[in-house]
């Protein structure tokens, strides 16, 4: 048995129902194994991937908090510091009744990767709760901030664990966590990203997912002699992610023609209208079920069914695994000619394969979304320096983050045999970095 395979079945024996961290490591150690097999015996000796696969630190506590009827209730939090070998761990805290232990893992585990492709010294975690910020007042969700932060706070630092946003944790959220933090450490430093620009955030962050998104399809679509200008896109998802990238899909002359929320979909053949989007995901915070009031031309359609939608380019900005093998089938009949992926592995196994093998240009998410990532790292860079960047300062410096990730990920593909399999070089390119560095600092 081959030592990727060794290391898996591990990974599944002593991490049981958590099919989504196993499935995050399964993808990703079969993408390395030209990697992990050219290296195998010094690899095998110092247990390189028993470690990797591994969190340095898993942290799961309860969350009190009293609801505006004066009900006391209890939700899980978690943080997963993963790995600390290039930076202190910088991830995301995302706010769902989907989040368990094994998403927030293989969330954690991504993150590793994505922030090693940054080139920004910056390790992996992730975090999150049970809570549903949905429907809750603004009381009720700064209570269960506050109590989150109260039991988190013993266990991050800016030099040692950065948390950020993530799904259901938006400026309000963060402005919460990051206000208790400071009542209890007495400190102000930056301890969290995506804070608001009164309180030492950074221009450009809600954008840089999107627009970081953008700025990789267009240099990835360059590389393999297609031009971005003029084509449909179809985009799932409505938060930051997805308005932003429809944004900046506007601004280099394609067409975005649709969006999707936990209820619905829309389908608007002249164009999203982003102003519309905008007012009723951040202003109003309703749903897309909305949006035919402002466009009656619109279609809308609830459930899922966003990849039937005919277009050149899809970009999933959702959730985990919300493009699925029939998903792909109707995207390569439908004469889609790129994936790339705004969310964290949106794509399921089966349909990544299946659109590798029908020759789709596919982007992973550690590559592609890493826009909101090398953001918040410079957020933290602005911080330390007690700066503040202007808009186009912070445009620039990601899009290089963005383009440099772009053909490093093309480039380590081509050096281990897999030219135009981006999710081999995406997972070579961040892995190597991190291997080396923990070679480097001993068995820890």
């Amino acid at each position: 048995m081959s030592y990727v395979d060794e290391v898996y079945e591990s990974v599944v024996a002593k991490n049981p129902s958590e099919p989504e961290f196993h499935q995050a490591v399964k993808e990703v150690l079969d993408s390395l194994r030209p990697v992990i097999d050219a290296n195998e015996e010094v690899y095998r000796r110092e247990a390189l991937l028993e470690r990797m696969v591994e969190p340095e630190r898993v942290v799961m506590f309860r969350v009190p908090w009293v609801d505006d009827q004066g009900q006391v209730q209890v939700n899980k939090g978690y943080r997963v510091q993963f790995n600390s070998a290039i930076g202190p761990y910088k991830g995301g805290l995302r706010l769902h009744p989907s989040v368990n232990l094994g998403i927030i893992k293989f969330l954690g585990f991504e993150q590793v990767f994505k922030n090693s492709l940054t080139g920004l010294p910056i390790g992996g975690g992730k975090g999150g709760s049970d809570f549903d910020p949905k429907g809750k007042s603004d009381r009720e969700v700064m209570a269960f901030c506050q109590s989150f932060m109260t039991e988190l706070y013993r266990h991050i630092g800016a030099d040692t664990d950065v948390p950020a946003g993530d799904i259901g944790v938006g400026a309000r959220e963060i402005g919460f966590l990051f206000g208790q933090y400071k009542r209890i450490r007495d400190v102000y430093e930056g301890v969290l990203t995506g804070k608001g620009l009164t309180y030492g955030g950074s221009l450009v962050r809600t954008q840089a997912t999107g627009y970081g998104l953008l700025y990789l399809t267009e240099e990835l679509l360059k590389l393999n002699g297609k031009d971005l200008a003029g084509k449909t896109v179809a985009v799932s998802g409505a938060g930051n992610v997805a308005i932003y990238a429809i944004e900046k899909a506007y601004q280099l002359g394609a067409k975005p023609v649709t969006c999707t929320d936990s209820t619905g979909w829309v389908y608007d053949p002249e164009g999203i209208d982003l102003a519309a989007l905008k007012e009723i995901k951040e202003v109003k915070r309703a749903r897309l079920s909305e949006y035919t009031k402002y466009r009656p031309n619109a279609q809308y359609h609830e459930g899922k069914g966003v990849w039937s939608t005919k277009c050149d380019v899809a970009l999933p900005c959702a959730t985990q695994n919300e493009l699925t093998l029939d998903d792909a089938k109707l995207l390569v009949e439908n004469g889609c000619f790129a994936v790339c992926e705004g969310a964290n592995m949106p794509t399921t196994l089966e349909a990544t394969k299946y659109l590798q093998d029908n020759g789709i240009i596919f982007a992973p998410g550690k590559a592609a979304n890493a826009g909101g990532v090398a953001t918040s790292a410079l957020e933290m860079s602005q911080n330390s320096e007690r700066l503040s960047w202007s808009f186009e300062e912070v445009d620039a410096k990601l899009q290089g983050i963005m383009v440099n990730i772009c053909h490093n990920m093309v480039d380590a593909a081509k050096k281990y045999g897999f030219e135009g399999n981006y999710v081999v070089g995406a997972n070579a390119a961040g892995f190597e970095k991190v291997a080396e560095a923990m070679l480097a600092q001993g068995v820890c």
